[in-house]
C-alpha cells in the first residue's frame, strides 16, 4: 500500500481496530540482566502490538520488514513522516493534525494500551532513589507534588529524592501557570522546580548549593540539598548540555548527569516521575543512560491527575495529536535503546 500523507477519512476501506485490552501492556523490563535479553524481549513486545500495527495501518502503512533493528528504523521513518507535529519545536508549539473521529479514537485507545494514558502506581514499596523529571512549569509542579505524595503514602526511599531540569527559560504561558498556582519569580526549568520542591516539602532554603555558573546555560550547572522534617532529602539539580553548542540539555543529560553526582550502583532501585504520556519513552531514556550503565533498576510511573492533593494544579488538554507524537517518542528512545544494548552485546 502506497505511503499517504494524510489518515483515511471515515469512509474508507479499512479493516476494523483491533478490539484493545485496557490493561497497558508491560513496558521493557526494568533491571538489565547482563546480557538485555529481557529489555530486548520487551521491545519486541510493546512494538509488535496489535495497538502500533493498527495506528500503521489506519496512516496507509505498510509494516517495515526486517529483524528489530529494521522494524524500528522503519517505524522511526514511518512515524516522523506522519506523526511528528513538532518539526524540531518544543512540545507546546506543535501543531494539532486534523483527524475524523473514529481516527481519533482508534488513537486514543492505541495510546492506552500502549501505557501513555492511565497512570500506574509503583511495583515496590521501597526504592534507593525517587527520580522526578522536569518538564513544563505546571508539569514541574504537579510531578514534584506527586512525588511528594508518594513519600506521604508510604513509598520508602533510601537514597535520595532527585529533582531534575536544566536552565530553559520560561514561556509566557508557562509564567502564567505559575501565576495561576500562586508561584511567581520563576524564569527557568529549574526555578520552577525550585519553587515546587518548596511548596511540596515544606522547605524554605537550601541546606547545600553548588554549581558552576559558565556565562551560558547549556554549560552551566547548580545543585541545591533540601532536608524536610522526615528523610529523604531533596536534590534540586540543573545539568549542562552534553551538546552546548547545539543545545540546551535534554532528559538524557540531566539523568547522566545526575548518576554521577548520587554515585548509582548495580542492583540500586530507582523510581521515576513523569506524566503518563510521556512513561514508556522516558522508561526507555533511562533504560539507556541508567540501567545499562550502572545496572540499576528502574520503574517509571506517571502523575496520577485525579489525586486530591493536585486538583488545583493546571493540566494541559492531551489530544489525540499529542498521543501520536509520544508515540513516535517512544519509537525513537527504543531505537536508541536498542542500538545500546546492540553495542553492548
Amino acid at each position: 500500500m502506497p505511503e499517504r500523507s494524510a489518515p483515511p477519512s471515515p469512509g474508507a476501506d479499512l479493516p476494523p481496530p483491533p478490539v484493545l485490552t485496557p490493561v497497558p501492556l508491560p513496558l521493557p523490563g526494568g533491571t538489565l540482566p547482563g546480557d538485555g535479553t529481557a529489555i530486548t524481549e520487551g521491545i519486541c513486545g510493546w512494538v509488535d502490538a496489535a495497538p502500533l500495527r493498527g495506528l500503521v495501518a489506519r496512516f496507509g502503512g505498510d509494516w517495515p520488514a526486517g529483524d528489530l533493528a529494521g522494524v524500528l528504523a522503519g517505524l522511526d521513518d514511518f512515524s516522523a513522516r506522519h506523526w511528528d507535529f513538532r518539526g524540531g519545536r518544543e512540545r507546546p508549539e506543535a501543531r494539532e493534525p486534523a483527524l475524523d473521529p473514529a481516527t481519533a479514537a482508534q488513537v486514543l485507545a492505541a495510546a492506552t494500551t500502549l501505557g501513555l494514558v492511565r497512570p500506574q502506581a509503583p511495583a515496590r514499596a521501597d526504592y534507593a532513589h525517587l527520580v522526578v523529571l522536569g518538564g513544563l512549569a505546571h508539569a514541574c509542579l504537579r510531578r514534584v507534588a506527586y512525588a511528594a505524595h508518594l513519600l506521604r503514602a508510604g513509598t520508602e526511599v533510601r537514597g535520595e529524592v532527585a529533582v531534575l531540569g536544566s536552565y530553559r527559560p520560561l514561556s509566557g504561558p508557562e509564567r502564567s501557570a505559575l501565576a495561576d498556582a500562586g508561584v511567581t519569580g520563576c524564569d527557568t526549568e529549574v526555578d520552577a522546580l525550585d519553587a515546587a520542591v518548596r511548596l511540596a516539602f515544606g522547605v524554605t532554603a537550601p541546606d547545600e548549593e553548588d554549581g558552576l555558573d559558565a556565562g551560558h546555560p547549556h554549560h552551566s550547572w547548580s545543585s541545591r540539598t533540601y532536608r524536610p522534617a522526615g528523610p529523604p532529602p531533596v536534590r534540586v539539580l540543573a545539568a549542562p548540555s552534553s551538546e552546548p553548542e547545539r543545545r540546551r540539555a535534554h532528559t538524557a543529560d540531566t539523568q547522566r548527569f545526575w548518576a554521577g553526582h548520587a554515585r548509582l550502583t548495580a542492583g540500586d532501585p530507582v523510581l521515576l516521575v513523569t506524566a503518563a504520556i510521556y512513561v514508556p519513552f522516558q522508561h526507555c531514556d533511562a533504560l539507556r543512560t541508567l540501567a545499562v550503565p550502572y545496572g540499576c533498576g528502574i520503574d517509571t510511573v506517571g502523575v496520577d491527575p485525579a489525586l486530591p492533593d493536585l486538583a488545583r494544579l493546571p493540566e494541559p488538554t492531551l489530544t489525540p495529536g499529542r498521543y501520536l507524537q509520544e508515540i513516535r517518542s517512544a519509537i525513537r528512545s527504543m531505537r536508541a535503546l536498542h542500538a545500546t544494548l546492540t553495542r553492548e552485546a
